[in-house]
């Protein structure tokens, strides 16, 4: 019988650097299902599916409910993320994975609180938060040194805090008209 299990486990290949990872909670909250796998630009993907997903289920809410749901909606990406967000990248051994892409989505609902559902506004929203989230004006680019996942999905908030008030600023100023 020993033998048996030597032939074997020579036969089965070993563990390769490419072989998938196993797909997790983590992974799948992480990557939002795998759109952090999109490319190119994952981070983009991520916002836009978020928007379209906020339009669809904004649109259908009493009004009187969507502060409230765009609020839960950027806490719940926030603390599912941040969680998800550290075991994936140390899973991949990575610091801030370009799949893992949970932090748009908090920064991109964090940017449409409180936002009209008309399209110029979502994709003024849209466009603003993935500025700042690439640009990263400080302290942003400071907010990536937090340790693991809140590092990764705090950086997002802070850009999504410069988009709001930007956004913001643009409607009071009715430059969306």
């Amino acid at each position: 019988m020993a033998s048996t299990d030597k032939l074997a486990a020579k036969r089965a290949p070993a563990p390769s650097a490419a072989a998938p990872a196993p797909k997790d909670w983590a992974w799948g909250a992480s990557t939002l299902l795998g759109i952090g796998q999109l490319k190119p630009g994952p981070g983009t993907w991520a916002s836009a599916v978020t928007v379209a997903l906020w339009w669809l289920l904004a649109a259908r809410l009493p009004s009187a409910w969507l502060i409230p749901a765009a609020i839960a909606w950027t806490a719940l990406a926030t603390l599912v993320g941040i969680p998800a967000a550290t075991r994936e990248a140390r899973r991949c051994g990575l610091h801030d994975p370009s799949h893992v892409v949970v932090d748009e989505m908090a920064g991109q609902m964090l940017t449409l609180i409180a936002a009209p559902l008309g399209w110029k506004t979502l994709l003024a929203g849209f466009i603003l938060f993935r500025c700042f989230d690439i640009v990263k004006p400080p302290p942003v680019r400071q907010l990536e040194r937090l340790p693991a996942g809140t590092g990764i999905v705090v950086d997002d908030l802070g850009a999504g805090v410069y988009a709001w008030i930007a956004l913001r600023l643009l409607l009071h100023f009715r430059l969306l008209g």
